[in-house]
């Protein structure tokens, strides 16, 4: 592989006399992990007002950094864990294609010496490690930055993991750079450049930023599929038997929608400035390539839009089966009303206390031997006549679909993103 220009030398030493700023600890930085109780909305990184361009922004809890680099050609490939930035150096001038990944950002040493090993500008580093920020695409003097935004389904089914990871793609080189080592969705590249399948080792540095670009994009399909299968189960539960927690459901899973559409919106404009603007590192054939992850890409923008409007309607849904229940109730409660207003009348009238012997007009049919049973007779007659008018005309035919709300279902939910 052709050595680097001989200008990065000087680069490197301008990057870190200009890069050499403090470490601001605990800046309002969000994990992208959605862990508590689904999708936080992570609002992007934003620097302290008056800052110096370039400063480092690292949380006290972020993971501390591992190296590993895989260097291949088309006859062999090499995977190996370094100790420090500088042991991926002789490997950067050979002639094969060299992916450097880095894993955690919780040491600014290493951080500022990886830099310093690559040429990085300031800006570049300081949008690699102040996280998160909005995916994009940015050309340097011979290097590109891309930032993007990894989704990942969690191992337990339950929720999604959100993680920036960003590509700086040089002539014969890839850095990579993510928040955390334990999840990512590379795997199966790696495998690609291990076993050789495909025509990955037979390609330069702009096929393998396509590659693991394709994968991210990628890893959004599982996600979405589970919310797919989550929506069917809630528009079910939505008809069937709405509740306070049918509510909170609902509530949560357009949260984790937007927070999809938020990742994977800008994600798709730096792909279309890829193939739109160009770029003399990444060759046609590439860009080719790259048409079809722009595809892939839309294809998520376009499930995700469709399910928030999915989740929209569930939210009507759910508020028109609430007031249906709400006036089969008030039906109910109306005929049992009606029913009794005229047996309350009478009772009311023959409950007054009036002396009979006073006047032969003060209710003589007290006196009457059989007025009791009359009395009796007469409700009764009244009631079941008003009982027979209402079901003539219907009234009773929904009233037996009126259940109390259920208790919430000890049964763990397995769909991403609506956990108990």
């Amino acid at each position: 592989m052709p050595v680097r220009p001989p200008h990065n030398a000087s680069r490197s030493a301008d990057a870190l006399a200009m890069a050499m700023q403090s470490v601001t600890l605990g800046n309002p930085v969000l994990t992208a992990d959605t862990e508590d109780d689904g999708a936080n909305l992570d609002d992007f990184f934003y620097d302290v007002p008056g800052s110096m361009p370039g400063t480092l922004s690292i949380e006290s809890d972020a993971h501390p950094p591992t190296i590993f680099l895989i260097d291949y050609n088309s006859e062999a490939a090499t995977r190996i864990k370094l100790n420090t930035p500088e042991e991926c150096i002789p490997y950067l001038d050979s002639h094969s294609v060299s992916w450097v990944d880095l894993q955690g950002l919780g040491d600014e040493d290493v951080l500022r010496r990886l830099g310093g090993v690559f040429g990085l500008h300031p800006l570049v580093l300081e949008d690699v490690v102040n996280v998160p920020q909005r995916p994009k695409v940015e050309e340097y003097d011979e290097q590109l930055l891309l930032i993007a935004r990894m989704i990942m389904l969690k191992k337990s089914g339950k929720g999604f993991i959100s993680e920036q990871v960003s590509f700086i793609l040089g002539r014969h080189y890839l850095l990579t750079v993510q928040e955390e080592p334990v999840n990512d969705s590379f795997d199966p590249v790696r495998e690609r450049i291990r076993n050789n399948k495909g025509c990955i080792r037979r390609t330069e540095s702009d096929y393998l930023m396509y590659a693991l670009l394709d994968s991210v994009i990628d890893g959004f399909f599982p996600v979405l599929e589970g919310y797919g299968e989550a929506i069917e189960d809630l528009e079910d539960e939505v008809v069937d038997n709405p509740t306070r927690q049918t509510l909170e459901k609902i509530h949560k899973l357009k949260r984790d929608l937007l927070m999809l559409r938020r990742a994977i919106w800008p994600q798709r404009d730096a792909i279309n400035a890829l193939i739109r603007d160009g770029s003399d590192l990444i060759s046609d054939d590439v860009r080719v390539y790259l048409r079809d992850c722009y595809d892939h890409a839309v294809q998520v923008l376009d499930m995700v839009e469709t399910y928030r409007e999915l989740a929209s309607s569930l939210m009507d849904v759910y508020l028109s089966s609430i007031n249906n229940r709400m006036n089969e109730v008030m039906k109910l409660l109306t005929v049992i009303s009606t029913i009794f207003i005229p047996l309350t009348f009478i009772a009311g009238v023959y409950g007054m206390n009036f002396d009979t012997e006073k006047s032969p007009w003060n209710m003589p049919e007290l006196n009457w031997y059989w007025g009791y049973p009359l009395c009796w007779g007469v409700m009764v007659a009244i009631g079941l006549s008003l009982v027979y008018y209402f079901y003539r005309k219907g009234w009773f035919e929904n009233l037996s679909d009126i259940k109390p709300d259920s208790k919430p279902s000890s049964k763990p939910d397995m769909k991403p993103g609506l956990k108990e």
